[in-house]
């Protein structure tokens, strides 16, 4: 859900993924990495989510009740990014550029909640994300893979994350590299302190860029 989730969703996360809250966690980058110079069509899909973005931020920071939170969410990882993100679970990215959509629903009332109470632990229902991969001269492989991320809050501030990966559907050799990795990630939670920067930074500093939208 959050940038990056940011984790795939963050992950998404974002990350998305809570990942890009965003962050589609795959949907992670690591937010120390330094900013890079973002193609037309990189653009584009940043345009894309700005609504979405704004109505997480108006929940989060504004806490502006309402509907709960639908979007659609399309997010695209370069090669690199994603070899940044796959090192926090000692694995590597054999592949290309991988682009990534996902219908993100998250309860407005926890997400209050959350920022409200002295502790809160946020439970996000299971996510599914369609994704494809480039492999140079292959045809792209097509995967699909699910999570149920939870994140405790205590005074506003993210603590404790998990993404808790679900089923992976993907060709053979896809399938065995993303399953060990989020294998190791669920017995270890080998992201978590990713995760949990990836979704303060978010709630701060990402949405103070959209600050005048959700303040009105």
């Amino acid at each position: 859900m959050f940038r990056q989730t940011k984790n795939l969703i963050l992950a998404a996360a974002l990350t998305v993924p809570l990942a890009q809250a965003g962050t589609i966690p795959v949907l992670a980058t690591d937010a120390k990495v330094a900013p890079i110079q973002l193609t037309p069509e990189e653009i584009a899909e940043r345009e894309s989510r700005k609504a979405c973005k704004i109505e997480i931020c108006s929940a989060f920071r504004a806490k502006a009740e309402g509907s709960d939170i639908a979007c659609n969410v399309t997010k695209s990882w370069r090669q690199s990014q994603l070899n940044t993100f796959m090192k926090k679970a000692y694995a590597s990215w054999p592949w290309g550029a991988v682009h990534c959509k996902a219908d993100l629903k998250l309860n407005r009332a926890d997400m209050i909640k959350s920022m409200t109470e002295a502790s809160y632990e946020m439970v996000i229902q299971k996510h599914t994300v369609a994704c494809t991969i480039a492999r140079g001269e292959e045809e792209p492989a097509k995967i699909e893979f699910s999570f149920s991320p939870k994140v405790k809050f205590e005074n506003g501030i993210a603590k404790e994350a998990s993404l808790n990966w679900g089923e992976i559907k993907a060709p053979t050799v896809v399938n065995e590299a993303m399953w060990a990795a989020t294998a190791t990630d669920n017995t270890f939670n080998m992201l978590e302190s990713t995760l949990v920067e990836d979704i303060n930074t978010f709630i701060s500093k990402q949405c103070d860029e959209v600050k005048s939208d959700w303040q009105q």
